[in-house]
């Protein structure tokens, strides 16, 4: 029962950010606007949860959007990948990959250990960590 709880959350979750995620082109200037209003995701509380994750130990310099695209593919390794499946992320000036392994249990927490390689200009950069899982569904970094 707690894991069908768990996958749902899951998916209700990655389907509000693919709404939210929506864009289409408007005007002449050939900018875009969002299809729904201007809200964050709803990802947004559990990426900020993250506390800068990982990707800010990692000693790459990035750009705040970047930064937003390596967040959220933390998020998503430790919320809803197999251990070793990779979650791929490209932004405007970098790129990364990273790489949850399989859950473990710390007292009532799900934890998970996961490395974050981001590439700037070529030059890989990886930082190693882990999070476990807060009974709101945000993950908390362990220090």
């Amino acid at each position: 029962m707690r894991f069908a709880s768990f996958r749902n959350t899951t998916c209700l979750l990655l389907a509000a950010h693919v709404l939210a995620s929506c864009n289409t082109a408007s005007g002449a200037a050939g900018g875009s606007r969002s299809l729904i209003s201007p809200r964050p995701s709803a990802s947004a509380a559990y990426i900020t949860a993250l506390q800068g994750g990982i990707v800010g130990r990692s000693g790459a310099e990035l750009t705040s959007s970047d930064r937003s695209r390596a967040l959220e593919a933390e998020y998503r390794a430790l919320e809803a990948t197999a251990g070793g499946q990779a979650i791929s992320w490209k932004g405007n000036d970098a790129g990364g990959e990273v790489i949850a392994n399989a859950p473990f249990q710390v007292g009532a927490q799900n934890c998970r250990q996961y490395r974050h390689t981001v590439t700037v200009k070529g030059k890989d950069m990886i930082a190693r960590g882990a999070a476990c899982r807060n009974p709101d569904g945000t993950w908390t970094p362990l220090t």
